[in-house]
């Protein structure tokens, strides 16, 4: 019986392949087809029967148990996101919302965008769901100019050549943006915009289908990011991944230099550089307007 491509079946199909049988204590019985687990392999570990893990994967089998998706979880080693993730794919396909007709093109709240325009001395921007720019103050501009929008960031990582001058982290950045649009996306994998963006990709990069086959799923919301800048040069900002309630599915970007740091002063350098607005000095600080998002 050939296996039916459904999001569960795929997703533990590919956490399967990724799992070392040597780092789990497990016998070698020769030269293995994939790399990976066997479905066997996988079944005993998570104490179900290989039976019913081999209906997981094809489809065959509906509602499987807590106890059945807590297992399967250790053994896959899934952090807390990922294991949300397994749940979400688990539940039954009647469960999700029929799409009647395609979604608008995403805009940014007004006040939002108005408000970081004003911001000076933080790079911020705001990111839709599948990683479309749909606002940047000029700072994050001159900080990066996949920042600008109207651009897609998981495009530009994989298909602008710049990319790799621009993140000297490329593979850690690429990943990672993988890892979002799933996180995002949910069990909602047959939204328009998504099915455009990742058949695009998969055409155009080698890269990008071998990370996406990994059905990573995390969703960052604080770090640091290391940039080249064409002005500055090399500068690492922390940055915070703010939900905006008020449009669900965007996020909020700041991004924010270590004080007393060579950064900083990278930065401050950067700012110098853009032109005066017009109604003159704007706000160097964000303000109390950004209390309702959250992480």
């Amino acid at each position: 019986m050939p296996d039916s491509a459904t999001p569960l079946g795929e997703f533990l199909r590919a956490r399967r392949h990724l799992l070392d049988p040597s780092a789990l204590n497990l016998p070698d019985h020769g030269r293995r087809r994939q790399p990976g687990l066997r479905r066997e392999e996988l079944a005993l570990l998570a104490g179900v029967s290989s039976h019913y893990y081999a209906r997981l994967e094809q489809g065959t089998a509906r509602n499987p148990s807590r106890a059945v998706l807590d297992a399967l979880a250790g053994v896959l080693g899934l952090n807390a996101e990922a294991t949300a993730h397994l749940y979400r794919l688990a539940q039954p396909a009647y469960s999700a919302p029929a799409r009647t007709r395609a979604r608008k093109p995403e805009t940014a709240r007004a006040s939002l965008v108005e408000l970081i325009k004003g911001w000076s001395e933080q790079p911020a921007v705001i990111i839709g769901p599948h990683r479309d720019v749909l606002a940047a103050n000029d700072l994050a501009v001159a900080l990066n100019a996949q920042f600008t929008p109207g651009r897609n960031l998981l495009r530009e990582v994989f298909l602008d050549l710049a990319a790799h001058d621009i993140y000297p982290d490329w593979e850690e950045v690429a990943l990672g943006a993988v890892a979002g649009v799933r996180a995002s996306a949910g069990t909602d994998m047959d939204d328009p915009r998504l099915t455009q963006l990742v058949g695009e990709l998969a055409l155009k990069s080698a890269q990008f289908r071998a990370m996406w086959a990994r059905h990573d799923v995390r969703e960052r919301t604080s770090g640091a990011k290391r940039f080249h800048n064409p002005v500055v040069g090399s500068i690492t900002l922390r940055y915070e991944s703010l939900a905006d309630t008020g449009a669900p599915g965007q996020t909020l970007m700041i991004f924010t230099a270590e004080a007393d740091s060579t950064h900083e002063q990278s930065l401050r350098l950067l700012a110098t550089a853009l032109p005066v607005a017009a109604d003159g000095p704007r706000p160097a600080r964000p303000g109390h307007a950004l209390a309702n998002p959250t992480e």
